[in-house]
């Protein structure tokens, strides 16, 4: 098991950076402002360093505490999400409220929108159902903001030691990840109090009252926070920010609507850079979100006073309060209010055209008459890439994924086990481009499993998890061999039959028929126990192993009984005859195996199985 809590991309380091060069400009610009104005005695002295570090430092830790949570709350109930999402889904409504719920537990509408593209392409889902959910989404992330809007940063501290606790003294699985999740959330808390801490000084500088006075202009609001979303790729950052801001009373609420929904238009940014290069149903989900989020803002942007009466209305109110103490103590709870209402007003008025929204990302992003070609050598149906890198966010949809493709890929060998016995008989050289390529199909799909199931056992799984991606890879390394073995082994000996020009006798063909039909009957048990988790067809199959076995033996001393008697095919074709007998039963033996990886306690009879299949070698 992976024992990894959380791992950031390369692009999010990246990202960070650019942030902090940002951020390290705009003090740098501040220091010059403020230099000029001390020297005119109108601004006292800002500490510049202590504030940059301070907000470098606590968004770095916001996002990685939000990273932290958002990984162990996947880890925790992705398994049961992907369930809800696939059955709750019936309609438009249904699908709002379970992407409203699913994304409010795992803390990413990236990752709705990710299980939904997978369920499109699945066939599990239609676009028109997706709508709902991507809708859905967008109210599920408010709940992030409900939550920094409570005031809770002095137990951030004893969040982090709790969690930390759990996840490094535990030994249990669930409650390493419960901890990862707590200490997660005391990550963000401590963030945000760094944030705000470091603004704190803000309170009293004049150039930067006077930046935010213009930051009440929505369009400037908007266009600033969609550019530091699209930056950090993170509208929950933004949130973050601006509550941060809030709470010190350096923004107005007005001002802060505005800045939430330059976030929404950010993080479509996100959506577009997720679909590039990805298959049409991912692109029209990216594109459904956009143009949702856009909607949305145009709709609301002629109505920011009128949000913030409403939202005033709703929210507590610190009647004790006077100033900016007052703007401090209600302005953060405000923003997170004006947040959901905004997203749940969008949803109810929106959802109602979903069918439109379906029917017009299908007519942006039609079909494509011609498939990509992956491979040349093999056609399109096989080798076009199916596995999903995005899904590796969610490791139990990209288990299931991986799944899929090693059923596919069983079907392919399947076709090369079906049709090997009818080329040692009688030989069509017409055939042969056709079998290349079915056997080029299986490299092509082979490599894609081992190469996706590699990086899934980098994330961070759990126990069960990790059980299911050995068996995957079990059993996709089974059929490699089998695959292999056909096209290598036995496709020599098909060559060396008709470079000799030898043929079976016509008892030897049917023994070999035969034999051929016993081998191919537990390779589909296997398949079937494979497929459908089935342990009593993978009991059939090991049972099977006796009579094969007494099969084997009697073909054999049958054909020493012909070449005593000097049948003059089966001298010619001995050889060969052999050989082929015990190819197939290797090949058995990897259905074996397979069969064994379905069973309770089967390792250690896994290891006998493949030392037969190698010792035949």
């Amino acid at each position: 098991m992976n024992t990894q809590i959380t791992r950031w991309s390369s692009p999010r380091v990246a990202l960070l950076v650019l942030v902090t060069a940002g951020l390290a400009f705009v003090t740098t610009a501040i220091a010059e402002t403020a230099g000029a104005r001390s020297s005119l005695g109108t601004s006292s002295e800002l500490d510049l360093w202590t504030m940059g570090m301070g907000l470098v430092g606590g968004l770095a830790l916001f996002l990685f505490g939000m990273e932290q949570m958002a990984d162990a709350l996947k880890a925790l109930a992705a398994d049961r999400l992907k369930d809800i999402l696939a059955r709750l889904t019936t309609n438009r409504y249904m699908g709002a409220v379970t992407g409203a719920i699913v994304t409010a537990i795992i803390q990413s509408s990236s990752v709705t929108t990710v299980l939904t593209v997978g369920f499109i392409t699945a066939g599990i889902l239609s676009v028109s159902q997706a709508v709902g959910i991507i809708f859905g989404a967008n109210i599920g992330t408010t709940l992030t903001a409900q939550i920094i809007a409570f005031k809770v940063s002095k137990l951030a501290l004893l969040m982090i030691a709790v969690g930390f606790a759990m996840l490094f003294i535990s030994r249990r699985d669930t409650v390493r990840q419960y901890g990862a999740m707590i200490m997660g959330l005391g990550l963000v808390f401590f963030g945000m109090s760094l944030m705000s801490g470091a603004m704190k000084p803000l309170r009293s500088y004049g150039p930067f009252l006077d930046l935010m006075v213009r930051m009440e202009n929505p369009i400037l609001g908007i266009l600033v926070a969609a550019a530091f979303t699209a930056l950090v790729q993170s509208s929950s950052a933004t949130t973050g920010v601006v509550i941060a801001m809030a709470g010190q009373g350096l923004i107005s609420l007005e001002a802060g609507i505005a800045l939430i929904f330059g976030a929404n238009i950010g993080t479509c940014v996100t959506a577009m850079l997720a679909c590039i290069g990805k298959p049409r149903a991912a692109v029209r989900t990216s594109l459904i979100h956009i143009l949702f989020n856009v909607a949305g803002v145009l709709l609301w942007i002629w109505f920011i006073e009128d949000l913030a009466a409403l939202v005033v209305w709703v929210s507590p109110q610190a009647e004790s309060l006077t100033g900016v103490g007052k703007l401090a103590a209600e302005t953060p709870r405000q923003i997170a209010n004006a947040h959901t209402i905004f997203n749940i007003a969008n949803t109810i008025v929106l959802l109602p055209f979903g069918a439109q929204f379906a029917r017009l990302v299908e007519n942006l992003v039609p079909d494509r008459s011609d498939p990509e070609v992956v491979d040349e050598g093999a056609p399109t149906e096989w080798t076009a890439m199916h596995l999903d890198y995005d899904l590796l966010a969610v490791p139990s949809i990209a288990l299931e994924q991986t799944r899929g493709e090693i059923l596919r890929l069983g079907t392919l060998v399947r076709e090369l086990l079906d049709g090997i016995m009818p080329r040692f008989n009688r030989y069509d050289s017409a055939a042969e481009p056709a079998i290349s390529q079915l056997e080029a199909g299986a490299v092509e799909i082979s490599g894609q499993i081992n190469d996706y199931l590699i990086q899934i056992s980098r994330r961070n799984l759990n126990l069960q998890q990790s059980e299911f991606a050995t068996q995957l890879m079990d059993v996709s390394t089974d059929l490699k061999h089998i695959g292999d073995l056909v096209k290598k082994d036995l496709g020599a000996l098909l060559r060396k039959k008709y470079e000799l020009g030898v043929s079976f006798s016509d008892q030897g063909k049917m023994e070999l028929l035969q034999f051929h039909e016993t081998v191919l009957s537990s390779y589909d048990k296997a398949m079937e126990a494979f497929e459908g988790n089935d342990g009593k067809r993978a009991r059939e199959v090991v049972r099977t192993k006796p009579e094969l076995v007494a099969q084997h033996r009697s073909y054999r001393i049958s054909h020493y009984q012909r070449l005593s008697e000097e049948w003059q095919e089966s001298l010619d074709s001995s050889e060969i005859h052999l050989d082929l007998v015990d190819y197939l039963r290797r090949i058995y033996s990897y259905c074996e195996s397979m069969a064994l990886t379905m069973l309770d306690g089967y390792l250690d009879m896994r290891i006998t199985s493949r030392k037969e299949a190698e010792i035949s070698d």
